[in-house]
């Protein structure tokens, strides 16, 4: 027999198991009766369940706790070397890695200058990084955010120019990956993955329909409904860069993955030229915003012509957005990139008004709200949601 048979010993035993572990990942070491009390087991299968869950090596003992005069309790915890994940962020100039213990808990990062014509194979690249990061042990799985996505009709990478992502053009991507590095690995939209990490530690906690908009130097979006990030049938959607907008080239004049559409008018370099043409200045993008919004504080010509230049800003980002929300009708929208971000609560209440301007609907609108690279953070709880399934669902066999 493979597994636990419905209504058996054995299932409810993996049933527990599960309550048990779930219980010590989210509050932390507990006694055996705190364990009891949340899981609501008796005494005798408390013990029985920690002695499997030990002798599995998932759970091991964390010294003891004083209690009444005379009395102590044994603490237990996860054991954090049960497994260990990996998460790496790829981009046209660098792959930056991180790796996690099951609990979490970040015990190695690195990052790998590669330049835009990087040398060597692509999955040595990829393994240098890991390397890098230092794993305390086999990572069980590795989780790849890229600036593209993977079309499953065709097990490739799409939505991007060969140029962008040199080496990616491989047929069967993730089984020649998973191949190549010796672990399991899945490759995932990079905006997909900062959506997830917004959903679980960001402005999206717990909403389970939104649209994230990533404004950087290019522009994407992520779709999340139901809960569940929606990626379309060719896994383009949220491809929202390459969405015709009025007064912008299209594929039709500029070539297929040529800078036309909504990034044309919101894409950083875009961004960058429309605040200078208003005076503003700045070395990028980022920090043309962050001028903009300063100067829009002040008084005098400066400040007018500022202001002026951050509300075309939040125009040109509201038409998109006005499109997605008619078609998606979100609850709530996201924003981040270095276009948004530094215009800070200004510039998010410029969108959100010329937004509900222009539609029926109104999402609310927040600002990103997670620190670090958001790409690793989601990428980890990937792996990490993949690899807890499959850890916790180990320790009964029959």
């Amino acid at each position: 027999m493979s597994g636990p048979v419905p209504g058996t010993p054995s299932l409810l035993r993996a049933i527990n198991d599960r309550a048990a572990l779930r219980a010590l990942l989210e509050r932390g070491p507990l006694t055996r009766p705190e364990l009891g009390t949340l899981t609501g087991l008796s005494k005798p299968t408390a013990s029985q369940l920690l002695a499997r869950l030990r002798e599995a090596g998932l759970v091991v003992l964390d010294g003891v706790r004083e209690g009444l005069p005379g009395r102590t309790a044994e603490v237990y915890r996860i054991n954090p070397a049960a497994a260990y994940v990996g998460a790496l962020d790829v981009t046209p100039a660098r792959i930056e890695a991180r790796v996690a213990d099951i609990t979490g808990t970040v015990v190695g990062e690195h990052t790998l200058p590669t330049g835009r014509r990087p040398a060597g194979d692509l999955v040595d690249r990829l393994g240098a990084a890991l390397r890098g990061a230092n794993p305390p042990g086999r990572l069980r799985r590795v989780v790849i955010g890229v600036q593209a996505a993977i079309d499953p009709t065709t097990g490739r990478l799409g939505y991007a120019a060969a140029e962008d992502v040199p080496g990616w053009q491989i047929p069967d991507l993730v089984p020649t990956l998973s191949a190549g590095l010796g672990v399991p690995v899945d490759v995932e939209n990079d905006v997909n993955l900062v959506a997830l990490a917004e959903q679980a530690h960001g402005a999206a906690r717990d909403s389970r329909d939104f649209v994230l908009l990533w404004a950087d130097e290019g522009i994407g979006s992520a779709i999340v409904l139901g809960g569940r990030v929606h990626r379309g049938a060719t896994g383009g959607a949220g491809e929202v860069g390459y969405m015709p907008a009025p007064g912008a080239p299209t594929a039709r004049e500029s070539g297929r993955y040529a800078r036309h559409g909504f990034q044309a008018l919101t894409g950083g370099p875009a961004v960058l030229d429309l605040l200078r043409s208003y005076g503003v200045r700045g070395a990028d993008v980022r920090e043309a915003v962050a001028n903009a919004v300063r100067a829009a504080g002040g008084r005098g010509r400066q400040a007018e012509a500022a202001g002026a230049g951050l509300r075309e800003v939040a125009a040109r980002l509201a038409v998109g957005l006005a499109a997605i929300t008619s078609v998606v009708d979100p609850a709530l929208i996201v924003l981040t990139g270095d276009v948004v971000l530094p215009g800070g609560e200004t510039l998010r209440e410029l969108v959100e008004q010329e937004l509900y301007a222009l539609t029926i609907p109104r999402p609310l609108v927040r600002l990103s709200s997670v620190a670090g690279n958001p790409v690793l953070a989601g990428a980890l709880d990937l792996a990490l949601g993949t690899v807890r399934d499959e850890v916790f669902s180990s320790t009964v066999r029959s």
